[in-house]
């Protein structure tokens, strides 16, 4: 299982409140089988309309792997798709100052903790990182803070969510796979798994 503790790494940020799933990845790339390629369409249409000039587009911010977003993100459709899409293009942490909930749970199911600040926090993490592209911040999850510049702020998340972080156990999956004798031995205990056919 595997641990996160800190994200550290340059920030990328994307300005607005109510920024929804369809904007984060639009419906017609919800069609993929897998989830490989779409990283490459995060934000798709937004990038189109603002003709390059998105943050997912400057390359100031092509090796950022914090985004820094406003109130209610993530709102609109349940997508996992959205969450997806910002993993694979190399968001590995977000801070915000709400997140819609589907969304959030998204998040923490592959690994992308989500904290959040003040409204005149996000706007200073922001500001920071449109002046200094190329300084790293530190989200902390142990210790609950956000630190860019000469600046450490206090961050919130949800405990059960920090704490599945922090000890490892918000991979399911791996939990499944590191338990498999144990779950053969449960099935084995159970009597619908070992019913006979009446001929």
């Amino acid at each position: 299982m595997s641990q996160i503790k800190q994200i550290i790494g340059q920030g990328v940020p994307v300005i607005g409140n109510d920024i929804d799933t369809d904007r984060i990845i639009p419906a017609r790339f919800l069609r993929c089988v897998t989830f490989d390629g779409l990283g490459k369409q995060a934000f798709a249409d937004d990038r189109v309309q603002e003709s390059g000039k998105h943050p997912f587009d400057l390359p100031q911010y092509e090796n950022a792997t914090i985004l820094v977003v406003n109130a209610n993100f993530g709102c609109g459709s349940s997508r996992e798709h959205a969450p997806q899409s910002l993993s694979r293009w190399g968001i590995k942490g977000i801070i915000g100052e709400s997140f819609a909930e589907i969304f959030l749970g998204n998040c923490t199911a592959i690994g992308v903790p989500c904290v959040t600040v003040s409204s005149d926090i996000v706007a200073q993490v922001q500001k920071f990182v449109q002046d200094n592209p190329e300084t790293k911040i530190e989200i902390n999850l142990e210790s609950k803070t956000v630190t860019y510049g000469n600046v450490t702020s206090p961050v919130e998340i949800n405990p059960a969510s920090q704490q599945m972080f922090v000890k490892g156990t918000w991979d399911n999956c791996s939990q499944l796979v590191q338990n498999e004798s144990a779950i053969k031995n449960t099935a084995t205990e159970l009597p619908y798994l070992n019913w006979q056919r009446v001929s």
